[in-house]
């Protein structure tokens, strides 16, 4: 009889392509990597947010979108949420042995988020960020919101995101995505002392 392969030593990667006629998304990711990324959406200031989640979270990002952004920002922000959350829940694994829950609270000057979440295999979402202006370049910060309900609904999580404070709009989607990196990365962690258990009573999730 085999040996198992040790917790430690599976990859936790996965690859997702989505295609539709609003938008082609490509994501790759590696969980257990040092935040190296490449990421190409068409939108300067989201691809400068997702660079932030792979840095902080320590996750190798690769993200490619072609969207209609002819349009809008909208279909390409949200669909790039849908996917990364798929190579997300793909990536994780049957969550045996991990931390499970996470949290961070991450400031940039004036500003203050804290970003929890739970592998919980249920998705739902609590996002409160009062922007204090509604463009942050050519980024409309409403869809923040989508990125963060397209990812839970297909990553099948709990999170809650709330910025405690700001008078910068930058400063406040930074922190929030920062936050949720470093979130990520807490959530996602091998905790020692489990014996590889599932971190719950019903023993699933």
């Amino acid at each position: 009889m085999a040996d198992e392969i040790p917790a430690q030593d599976v990859s936790r990667r996965a690859e997702v392509k989505r295609d539709t006629l609003e938008t082609q998304i490509r994501v790759a990711l590696n969980l257990d990597g040092t935040g190296r990324s490449a990421i190409q959406t068409g939108i300067g200031f989201f691809d400068h947010m997702l660079d932030q989640i792979a840095r902080h979270g320590l996750i190798d990002l690769d993200v490619h979108a072609k969207g209609d952004l002819h349009i809008d920002g909208h279909h390409t922000v949200e669909d790039v949420g849908i996917t990364m959350g798929q190579a997300f829940s793909q990536a994780l694994g049957d969550k045996r042995g991990l931390v499970r829950y996470g949290h961070a609270y991450v400031p940039l000057d004036e500003a203050l988020s804290r970003v929890v979440v739970d592998l919980s295999g249920r998705p739902g979402l609590e996002f409160h960020v009062p922007f204090t202006r509604a463009m942050i370049g050519g980024f409309d910060v409403d869809l923040a919101h989508e990125f963060f309900q397209g990812f839970v609904n297909h990553a099948n999580v709990t999170l809650h995101v709330d910025n405690l404070r700001g008078v910068n709009a930058h400063h406040q989607a930074e922190t929030v995505f920062k936050a949720f990196g470093r979130a990520l990365r807490m959530a996602t962690s091998r905790d020692p002392r489990s014996a590889g258990q599932m971190p719950s009573t019903k023993g699933l999730l």
